[in-house]
């Protein structure tokens, strides 16, 4: 994926329509599914925080041009002043060809902002967590016994644990039960779809329990 950043508050970034299928996404899917397009979204935005160190604070606007053999993306930051957004958007031709309308209103809804310019998210809480040795995965089973979705992944390394709680959890439950899991290991930057496409995975379901049993 190429980036360049702009200025301050605006990044552009490109990805080909390979590249977007080596991470686990077929490309007809990115613009009828919400979910998956948002997920594509959020994992190229982990890439540019982690080489710009451009974060997504506030709210954002979302530009999406569908090029021949990929997709450049452009996003711009709100500035917050006194409680105030301010928006350097780069203006566009209302009519320029390459510019997806559904795909643009489509991550342009994940950033609706409330009174308090607060950006509302979805309550299921994915988490990929990094372990220094692989008996600190092994402790973590044996204490933590909650019902949620565990898949066990190694890459470059180091066990990972991808976690999924459901918003069959409060989010006060949802951050105890981060914080329990952190004390075992640390939240890696590195997205589960990298990890699935470059690394292996050991246990796709039920991970921390088949663990506890196996090594009871």
């Amino acid at each position: 994926m190429e980036i360049e950043r702009i200025n301050e508050t605006t990044i552009k970034f490109y990805i080909t329509y390979i590249d977007i299928e080596r991470r686990g996404f077929d490309k007809e899917e990115i613009w009828y599914s919400r979910e998956r397009g948002e997920e594509l979204f959020f994992e190229m935005m982990n890439e540019v925080n982690d080489h710009e160190k451009f974060e997504m604070n506030g709210p954002l606007w979302v530009q999406v041009h569908a090029l021949d053999k990929g997709l450049e993306v452009i996003v711009t930051r709100g500035q917050m002043n006194d409680g105030n957004v301010k928006l350097e958007i780069p203006l566009e031709d209302e009519n320029e060809e390459g510019v997806d309308k559904n795909i643009v209103d489509m991550l342009d809804q994940q950033f609706t902002s409330d009174d308090e310019n607060e950006v509302t998210k979805d309550h299921t809480l994915s988490v990929v967590i990094g372990f220094r040795d692989f008996e600190d995965v092994i402790s973590l089973s044996k204490v933590f016994k909650q019902d949620v979705h565990t898949s066990l992944h190694n890459f470059e390394n180091t066990y990972f644990v991808y976690v999924t709680i459901d918003d069959s959890y409060t989010d006060e439950e949802q951050d105890n039960m981060l914080s329990r899991m952190l004390e075992f290991g640390y939240e890696s930057d590195i997205t589960v779809h990298r990890i699935r496409e470059y690394g292996n995975t050991i246990i796709e379901e039920n991970a921390l329990q088949t663990i506890s049993e196996q090594f009871a």
